[in-house]
């Protein structure tokens, strides 16, 4: 019974490092499609450069397989227009009149 049972973890741990593999090479692919500057603003973009590379947000689109990449300036701004926005909408949701 304990043969069987290490085969069965051994298939799940093969089956498990293919699935990573995958994933990884489907990663590095993508990677490929990083663009060299920002898309809201064209700064450019050294992906050499180590601050850049940990700084600069990626977005990435899996099934479209599209990556935009956003300065830091950039994304700051988004995200002040989203939170922005939800305040906005929760003020507008609660001077709603119910029925």
């Amino acid at each position: 019974m304990s043969s069987l049972k290490r085969s069965l973890k051994r298939q799940n741990k093969d089956k498990a490092k293919k699935s990573a593999k995958k994933e990884m090479a489907t990663k590095v692919a993508l990677f490929d499609k990083l663009p060299d500057e920002c898309l809201a603003c064209e700064k450019s973009f050294d992906k050499t450069n180590k601050e850049m590379v940990t700084t600069w947000n990626v977005v990435v689109r899996e099934e479209e397989k599209i990556v935009r990449l956003y300065c830091p300036a950039c994304w700051e701004k988004a995200v002040e227009i989203l939170e922005d926005f939800k305040k906005h909408l929760e003020e507008k949701k609660e001077n709603e009149i119910p029925k």
